[in-house]
């Protein structure tokens, strides 16, 4: 099934709104405010954890020579994954490097910058420590720190949360959200009617209680991945 259009879904507000003259809303006015729900249940759903917006960059990111930071993060990257070395094959010179989260003022960070730029194919520890900085998505790609240096190039890959990918003609949120889409600008919308130019309460109230239902709807994800687990350690064990 197709995802929604906007334009339906408008249609749907409209059908809400008693407009005092004809297109008192215009539809680029509606679509803004559709576009910041859409942007908070976004939010919401990135905090469930289950990948629901999820990308792997193989093609862009890379560490280069002598470079205390990786090139070529993508502009959307909000909230990063994964980063491991882009070539895992027996033969790939740093297939056994490990990236390790680390705050920039770490000890192991601070001693990590004072080491002349390693080979990736013998660095002792194996290890990368990595910061993630600066404002990020969607102002500008977040800038990923790393230590130590390396003397040669490495393409990375990136698993990631991107930002939302507004295009303003179809509904980009799963889990059939077009009603918590449709209360949430019937309520913002209302707004210019009121002397305090805020939200309507009931309007709100009915996006609030279809914004957690489509939360409890999107997890869990996988069935078969058990929620509770019987023994202690159940799931720890040899596979073997």
């Amino acid at each position: 099934m197709a995802a929604t259009t906007i334009s339906t879904i408008l249609t749907g507000v409209r059908n809400q709104l008693v407009e005092p003259t004809a297109r008192f809303w215009s539809d680029a006015e509606l679509t803004e405010i559709m576009r910041l729900g859409a942007v908070d249940l976004w939010g919401a759903i990135l905090d469930l954890h289950k990948d629901h917006y999820f990308k792997v960059d193989e093609s862009n990111a890379v560490i280069r020579a002598n470079a205390s930071s990786i090139s070529g993060v993508p502009e959307d990257c909000f909230r990063v994954l994964l980063l491991e070395p882009r070539d895992t094959s027996a033969t790939a010179l740093a297939r056994q490097l490990i990236f390790t989260p680390r705050p920039f003022n770490h000890p192991d960070f601070a001693m990590a910058r004072t080491l002349s730029a390693q080979n990736p194919g013998s660095l002792t520890s194996r290890q990368i420590f990595f910061a993630i900085t600066g404002v990020g998505a969607p102002k500008e790609a977040p800038v990923i720190r790393i230590a130590p240096m390396l003397d040669a190039d490495v393409p990375v890959r990136i698993a990631y949360n991107p930002t939302l990918a507004w295009d303003g003609t179809t509904n980009p949120v799963p889990g059939d959200s077009d009603n918590a889409l449709k209360a949430w600008t019937v309520a913002y919308a209302r707004a210019k009617e009121t002397d305090g130019r805020t939200p309507d309460p009931s309007w709100l109230a009915v996006y609030a209680a279809d914004k957690q239902r489509l939360l409890t709807r999107l997890t869990p994800r996988q069935e078969q991945d058990p929620e509770i687990v019987e023994d202690m350690f159940q799931g720890y064990g040899s596979i073997w």
